[in-house]
């Protein structure tokens, strides 16, 4: 990373009382010798050594380099393997800090550069992530199975597209038809040989029904997925679309997951 201007007094302590929570006495003291940070402290308290060797650090360096290279070992991903919510909680407070000097830290353990924050609203409004924006809706595990990664990466663009080709990957799993797209669906869910269907489709009212979640898989492939693949990601509208497109998988998992296969089906 190029070099990072020195941090305001005032960010600092907020800083190093952030990662003062993050983890043990001992853990500090490695991270420091590590790094080659001397700590002349003579603190206990975890934040006010790391206070005192922050701004011994810029005062040195006249940048805050060594600040963020150590963000960077103490807050490493791979510590918090199994823990990944607490791994997340720490980032997003870190980054509401960090955005008043223009700074992200990603799930990946990596800075980028971000527009400057200037009020608290706008930098806590920065860090609320997609996790947040899904509280209260069920996503189908089936959906974080193919796109997990992107979702950690805060990839929102590639995130949707993962989720939508898992989708029609689970369809074929299920029915052991080797097609794509609209093709697939209309294999796999006709209606008057279906491979898989959602309910018993002796009524007129389930024949609809299985016919609408036809019509949705289609539209899901069509208005998602096959735009997806071909506009370029500037156009994308980042976290509010995914939130909403990754819902439309998720439903259409939960109605797969009641789906069961026809006497077409197990014919060899």
């Amino acid at each position: 990373m190029t070099t990072v201007p020195a941090f305001p007094e005032g960010q600092v302590e907020s800083l190093a009382r952030l990662l003062g929570e993050c983890g043990s006495g001992s853990d500090i003291t490695r991270v420091l010798q590590d790094r080659g940070l001397v700590d002349g402290s003579n603190e206990s308290t975890k934040w006010k050594r790391l206070y005192w060797v922050f701004l011994d650090s810029q005062k040195r360096h006249r940048c805050a380099n060594r600040i963020i290279d150590f963000i960077q070992s103490f807050l490493t991903p791979a510590r918090f393997v199994g823990r990944s919510e607490e791994f997340e909680a720490h980032r997003q407070e870190l980054n509401t800090v960090l955005a008043f000097s223009g700074l992200e830290y990603g799930a990946d353990g990596k800075f980028r550069k971000r527009q400057t924050a200037r009020t608290l609203d706008e930098a806590e409004a920065r860090v609320r992530t997609i996790k947040a924006k899904f509280q209260g809706r069920r996503i189908h595990p089936e959906v974080l199975k193919y796109c997990r990664a992107e979702l950690l990466q805060d990839n929102y663009f590639h995130a949707v597209f993962e989720a939508t080709k898992g989708l029609a990957q689970r369809i074929r799993e299920l029915s052991g038809i080797q097609v794509d797209g609209a093709a697939l669906v209309d294999t796999v869910f006709s209606i008057d040989r279906p491979i898989l269907a959602i309910n018993s489709l002796r009524t007129e009212s389930e024949r609809s029904e299985h016919k609408g979640f036809a019509a949705l898989l289609k539209g899901c492939f069509g208005a998602v997925r096959n735009p997806l693949a071909h506009e370029p990601k500037i156009l994308w509208q980042g976290e509010d679309d995914a939130v909403d497109y990754l819902s439309l998988i998720s439903l259409l998992h939960r109605k797969l997951d009641d789906c069961v296969p026809t006497t077409r089906a197990r014919r060899p």
